[in-house]
């Protein structure tokens, strides 16, 4: 019974760091509901009327989410600056609350500035978020100039929540939070090996299913992997370390997205296209499920369950003899003479299990230190060897990153932005209702948070506009059943809070929902609460999104075409710089930085694919533009997923002894980065005339190259493989992008 219940425990355990990597959203939903909940404690016990407890709750609310440093100190000095930013943000509430126009004149210079402030990283933005919310909340409660002392003391008490709530109650670490996410990641990559299992057995009317849960497997994966590569550099005290784990989770992800490639082409008539992972809808090749009877087949389906087994196995628990000799059989794959017989397709499958093995053995080794090799087989000990060799050779560097200057410098054009759209809100608000106008420049300012075009506020206008109206209702609802019970309706506005922070990530419509939820609750406390609040609520919303995305399309626009063709640009530029680093060190060049180049090339793709949101939304109406830029996209994901095994296998080069050195690499590189400077060239300026060029197969350019020369060393399939893939993927992107493709030369 006990080992049942630990299963059952460990499957929840798993379930929940897979579906919260880091249980950052847990934490972040605990911590401010945790700093509410001692800030209306201490006040009722000092005899705090409603309406200060309200301005506690708001007041430490806003002093947890704040703060974004990931060191514990640097928090704990922004939230020591942060308390006379809000006292100073709430008496200038209270002085300009009966001077209309000086008070508004002010309320859009803070804006501006608060805005303004995030040029200054994490603290600016901190601190402009406590300035901003906090005279909001003055604003919300009436403060006068008579109640200051009460309100000081209320916001001083808020900010002490806070404080004790984050380092004390709910403490957050670096190192705890990269300890999850390696859980998460964990978790993750056993989910996708499940899904790599039901591909195995799906039979033609799952097999869009099967595809579709791989798809999205491989893709919660790579958001884990660059959630932790993230976090490295803080939650780890050496910078080896870090490194080494940054190389062992770019392995697995490699590997285990690899393996279901080589599944899928298993039990295709034709070899799978990588773009079939990545682009949602793409066509599933031809063929059907393998042999259900055949005993290579089954032989396939235990190892998949014994690889599962291992991923789930955690770090700190001993591997077991029965572990050990399953580890075993499946590192013994990467020899040929272990393979068993079968097609050439379930054979390359076998491989995959192999070396999707080595990439568990290693991340095992990297996060829990050296493993017991009592029962390795030589197969083993020969990975243990080269992973040895491998962590040696890792070392460390480091890249300066430039800004742009005056109204071209982001947070410049977005402060001048959110002012002007917030000064309209503010007479627009206005003549809607003189008592809660300031709902219109709250939903303006929002817009511009983490916006960067006016298609993405656009998008995120109408997401708060729709989780405002359905949460107007709700308000209506829940003000019913609270009636005027203070500790009830509190209760309630914590669990919305909750809801808000756990559900900000994944969904803004449903944050508005929760915040608008408990906003209806707060207006029955403040016996402010009617219909036509919540009315007034929902059109001062519509307005101050609508204020936003003036602002945003005629006060220095910065247009969804503009925005994503920059970082398109961006992206190949990145991959150009993996991909010829990687081929120089394939070609016998000096060692670079693959790593810092994959990473750099990852969160450039990651900009790419939030900025496209505007464009792939499903309310788009153009929906032939909206598959050119999900085609697009997955086409550069396929790119990076080659770029980044050409780089994992550079790096094996002073270790690995099936790959060498070989100059003639250089011919097949230099064709691929011409074809991708062209595309870029072209997409920053459409006269570019250049041409795409394409011709022979790299392995054809390789023997072309020194016809009747020797070898200079061994190159694998896989990396010819690779090369050939992402050279059709860089000509594929000729076609969606308008870029003139030459005729293949003679």
């Amino acid at each position: 019974m006990r080992a049942v219940g630990g299963s059952v425990r460990a499957r929840l355990r798993d379930l929940v760091a897979a579906s919260d990597p880091g249980l950052l959203r847990l934490a972040a939903g605990l911590r401010t509901v945790g700093a509410i909940a001692l800030t209306l404690a201490v006040l009722s016990l000092l005899g705090a009327d409603v309406r200060h407890l309200v301005a506690g709750a708001i007041a430490a609310m806003v002093s947890t989410f704040a703060i974004r440093e990931k060191q514990r100190g640097q928090q704990a000095v922004t939230l020591a600056l942060g308390l006379p930013v809000a006292l100073a943000s709430v008496s200038l509430g209270a002085v300009l609350h009966s001077r209309v126009v000086g008070g508004d004149l002010f309320f859009v210079a803070l804006i501006f500035c608060a805005v303004y402030a995030r040029r200054f990283g994490d603290r600016g933005t901190a601190l402009g978020l406590i300035g901003f919310q906090v005279y909001f909340m003055s604003l919300f409660v009436g403060a006068t100039v008579s109640g200051l002392p009460q309100l000081w003391g209320v916001v001083a008490v808020a900010v002490a929540s806070s404080a004790v709530v984050r380092f004390a109650l709910v403490p957050e670490t670096p190192a705890g939070i990269l300890q999850r996410l390696r859980e998460a990641f964990r978790a993750r990559l056993a989910q996708l090996v499940t899904a790599q299992l039901a591909l195995l057995d799906a039979g033609p009317e799952e097999i869009d299913k099967a595809v579709e849960d791989v798809r999205d497997g491989t893709a919660r994966l790579h958001e884990t992997a660059m959630m932790i590569q993230g976090r490295l550099e803080e939650g780890t005290a050496d910078e080896a370390v870090a490194r080494l784990v940054q190389r062992r989770i770019a392995d697995a992800e490699i590997a285990a997205e690899r393996l279901g490639l080589l599944l899928l082409t298993a039990r295709s008539a034709e070899r799978a296209d990588t773009l079939t992972l990545h682009l949602p809808g793409a066509p599933v090749p031809p063929g059907g499920p393998l042999p259900v009877q055949d005993e290579s087949t089954a032989m396939l389906r235990r190892d998949l369950e014994a690889l599962r087994l291992l991923v789930l196995r955690p770090v700190s628990e001993d591997l077991g003899t029965g572990l050990a000799h399953l580890r075993n059989r499946l590192l013994g794959y990467r020899d040929e003479e272990n393979l068993p017989k079968a097609s050439p397709g379930v054979q390359d499958v076998f491989r995959g299990i192999g070396e999707a093995a080595r990439a568990v053995l290693g991340l095992r080794i990297a996060l829990g230190g050296p493993q017991d090799d009592a029962d390795d087989t030589p197969s083993t000990a020969r990975s243990r060897e080269e992973l040895d060799a491998e962590d040696a050779a890792i070392d460390a560097g480091e890249e300066a990153e430039e800004t742009a200057a005056g109204l071209e410098r982001p947070t410049t054009r977005a402060a001048v932005q959110v002012a002007v759209g917030s000064a309209l809100a503010i007479v627009g608000g206005e003549f809607l209702s003189s008592q809660r106008w300031y709902w219109a420049v709250l939903t303006c300012w929002i817009v511009f948070i983490n916006t960067a075009s006016t298609g993405e506020i656009l998008v995120k206008g109408y997401r708060r506009l729709v989780g405002t109206v359905l949460g107007v209702v709700a308000g209506l609802l829940l003000a019913g059943l609270v009636g005027h019970h203070t500790w009830t309706a509190f209760a309630l506005v914590l669990l919305c809070v909750f809801a808000m922070f756990y559900t900000a990530p994944l969904s803004y419509t449903l944050m508005s929902f929760f915040v608008t939820a408990a906003l209806g609750v707060l207006y029955t406390l403040l016996h402010t609460y009617s219909l036509s609040v919540l009315v007034v609520r929902v059109e001062e919303t519509a307005l101050g999104a609508a204020c936003g995305i003036i602002a945003a399309a005629f006060v220095l626009p910065v247009h969804t075409d503009r925005r994503t063709n920059d970082l398109l640009v961006t992206v190949l530029d990145r991959l150009a710089d993996v991909t010829e680093a990687a081929v120089d060190q394939l070609s016998g060049g000096d060692p670079a930085e693959l790593l810092d180049k994959a990473r750099d090339l990852d969160q450039a793709l990651a900009d790419l694919r939030t900025a496209t949101q505007p464009l792939t939304h499903p309310v788009t109406p153009m929906r032939t533009r909206r598959n050119t830029a999900r085609y697009v996209v997955a086409l550069l994901e396929t790119c990076a997923y080659h770029a980044r095994s050409l780089a994992a296998m550079a790096e094996l080069l002073p270790t690995h002894p099936s790959i060498a050195a070989d100059p003639r690499l250089r011919r097949a590189g230099k064709r691929i980065l011409g074809n991708i400077g062209v595309i870029s060239a072209r997409v920053a300026d459409e006269r570019a005339l250049a041409e795409v060029e394409t011709g022979a197969s790299i392995a054809s350019l390789l023997e072309a190259d020194l016809p009747g020369g020797s070898r200079y060393g061994r190159i694998t399939d896989r990396v010819l493989r690779h090369l050939q893939r992402l050279d059709e993927a860089v000509v594929g992107l000729a076609r969606p992008l308008k870029v003139p493709v030459a005729a293949p030369k003679r």
